[in-house]
């Protein structure tokens, strides 16, 4: 009996809590900004794509069995001498153009989130690190994170990129490396502002270990700024996988991504083959584009200093 009421305790309070978030000024917002609405609904169908998607597409592009080179360089199904199942028509290899991007945007979504969470962990931790100890290892941490923003981030990420070799693994240590200072920047500064709080200098006083004050009471007070933050970072490191790749500094060739499909139709562009290269960067510019639009609402809404 006590299972059951226990049970629906929590059923009610997370009812409760959705019916809060419905009621809020966030959701108020939300659903009167177009900007965000647009940007949700690029966001979902684009991660609706890249899960669902091979279930809906004609061929998996880099299994060699599927692939015919009699189907090489198919214009899109509209123009002349296309196909209605090639609809966005094929490369060199013969792989279906729409195939190829619903699989490479898998691998550049899971790069460009998965170097986020990366870069945000070390940025995390640096930042509280420096503004809630300051001194010494503020300055050290600070001087470096200076350092390092003289110098342009795509360079950055070329150099260790080029140093490191191609690869996932090594395309999330240098988004980690290169985007970790703009979250140790941000946290820090938050971080000076909150540590002068009342409820921090209390927790001092009662004797709890600055290790249990920094992440249980500091953290949760800068994470709004963390969120935004992390939105933009996305598709800001989508976009630097997308350059690498077409650089061919990025991904292997067996794990194609977006902007290696752009760098295979580039040496064709001028050729009349324009549909090889054309639609997987129009693909990279809408993903962008919904992470940014969602990414701005976001910042408005979270930053109380835009209030």
């Amino acid at each position: 009996m006590s299972i059951q009421v226990e049970t629906s305790n929590k059923s009610q309070e997370k009812v409760n809590k959705w019916k809060s978030f419905l009621e809020s000024e966030f959701f108020h917002n939300y659903k009167k900004s177009p900007t965000a609405i647009i940007g949700s609904i690029i966001v979902i169908v684009v991660l609706l794509i890249a899960i669902l998607g091979p279930f809906f597409t004609v061929q998996n592009p880099y299994d060699m069995s599927n692939i015919d080179l009699n189907n090489a360089y198919k214009p899109p199904a509209w123009d002349e001498g296309g196909e209605a199942k090639f609809f966005l028509g094929t490369d060199q290899q013969g792989r279906d153009i729409f195939s190829a991007i619903v699989y490479g945007s898998r691998v550049s979504l899971i790069i460009g989130i998965a170097g986020t969470f990366l870069a945000s962990a070390i940025g995390i931790v640096l930042g509280l690190i420096a503004g809630y100890f300051g001194g010494k290892i503020d300055a050290i941490i600070m001087r470096i994170a200076d350092i390092q923003l003289s110098f342009p981030t795509m360079l950055i990420a070329i150099f260790l990129m080029s140093f490191i070799g191609r690869g996932i693994t090594n395309i999330l240590i240098a988004l980690s490396l290169v985007g970790w200072v703009r979250y140790a920047r941000t946290v820090r500064g938050e971080t000076l502002s909150v540590k002068k709080k009342e409820f921090i200098e209390a927790t001092k006083v009662i004797g709890l270990p600055n290790f249990k004050i920094i992440f249980k009471h500091v953290l949760p007070n800068v994470f709004t700024s963390i969120i935004v933050l992390s939105t933009i970072q996305v598709g800001s490191f989508i976009l630097t996988e997308a350059t690498l790749s077409f650089l061919g500094l990025g991904v292997p060739v067996t794990r194609p991504s977006l902007g290696m499909l752009c760098n295979n139709g580039f040496n064709v562009l001028y050729s009349g083959l324009w549909w090889v290269s054309i639609f997987p960067g129009l693909y990279i510019m809408i993903i962008v584009f919904g992470i940014n639009l969602l990414g701005d609402f976001l910042r408005d809404e979270l930053n109380p200093k835009l209030k």
